[in-house]
């Protein structure tokens, strides 16, 4: 199956010499006048993406927002594979969700010296965030998928965050929802 470039810039709401020119970076994906081999576009963006990595991930906060994450989130068809929870609460220590242990963070730092973790997901109170960050970085983390809401840094180069924003994505929705009826 193939697609042409005016089919997903039309899709994207961008141009199709867009698409081309982007795609061009990352070297040549299709053949003039034939489009794109969907399977074969899909693998190649992948592989860019990283997502052909099985990155391992561990979520630090195992609350309401981490349990969801843990539950719902499609970590393995982005690449991700999760491997542990960690959190502080008795109740929920040496639980199970949705298969992945719960540990308390106490045992974080043995735990890091025997696993490969690439990413840690922080879904805890911004008042420990930066506090929690700095020690996973002291024992090797280097990339953080951070929702705390607050914008976690590191003098480290090495170290990524990824600070995700709840307020950013509201006030987007809001915004498209009060210029829909402008565009319509």
């Amino acid at each position: 199956m193939r697609v042409s470039s005016r089919a997903l810039g039309d899709e994207m709401g961008i141009t199709a010499s867009q698409i081309r020119q982007d795609f061009s970076c990352f070297g040549e994906f299709g053949q003039q006048g034939y489009g794109y081999h969907v399977k074969e576009l899909l693998t190649e963006i992948g592989r860019i993406l990283g997502v052909d990595q099985n990155h391992r991930i561990i979520i630090i906060g195992a609350g309401h927002l981490g349990h969801a994450l843990l539950q719902n989130f499609p970590f393995s068809q982005t690449g991700f594979a999760v491997d542990a929870a960690f959190d502080i609460s008795p109740d929920i220590i040496g639980s199970y969700i949705n298969g992945k242990p719960v540990y308390a963070m106490s045992e974080i730092e043995n735990y890091l010296k025997e696993n490969i973790v690439d990413v840690v997901a922080l879904t805890i109170p911004q008042s420990v965030a930066q506090e929690t960050a700095n020690q996973l970085i002291s024992l090797g983390v280097r990339g953080f998928w951070n929702f705390t809401n607050l914008e976690l840094t590191s003098a480290n180069p090495d170290v990524i965050f990824e600070n995700i924003h709840f307020a950013d994505s509201l006030l987007t929705l809001s915004y498209r929802i009060a210029h829909k009826s402008a565009r319509d």
